[in-house]
């Protein structure tokens, strides 16, 4: 439950402090048991070499994603009407609506 709660830099972090508590063979372990990759256990043990401590910052942009269709096509309305064009039937009562 502890692990699922951590941001990604963290569980990465805890990883890597997990695999460097276990002898040889501490990180195909913790691979297993954590299901994360190599480099990412790697990338961890070298963010506690260099003592990297993050503090309750965010660790990606806010609202930083691939935006929606929606949002980054301007004319998706007129581009969808023009695809289904010929597979829709007008209302008899009102021409605007389809």
């Amino acid at each position: 439950m502890f692990h699922d709660s951590l941001s990604e830099k963290d569980k990465r972090r805890y990883a890597a402090i997990e695999a460097l508590k276990l002898p040889y063979g501490g990180r195909s372990y913790i691979h297993t048991i954590f299901n994360f990759s190599y480099p990412t256990i790697d990338a961890g043990i070298e963010d506690l070499k260099r003592n990297e401590i993050s503090g309750f910052r965010q660790i990606r942009k806010s609202r930083g994603g691939k935006k929606s269709s929606i949002e980054s096509i301007e004319v998706i309305d007129n581009l969808f009407l023009k695809i289904f064009k010929d597979f829709t039937a007008d209302d008899p009562m009102d021409q605007k609506v389809k």
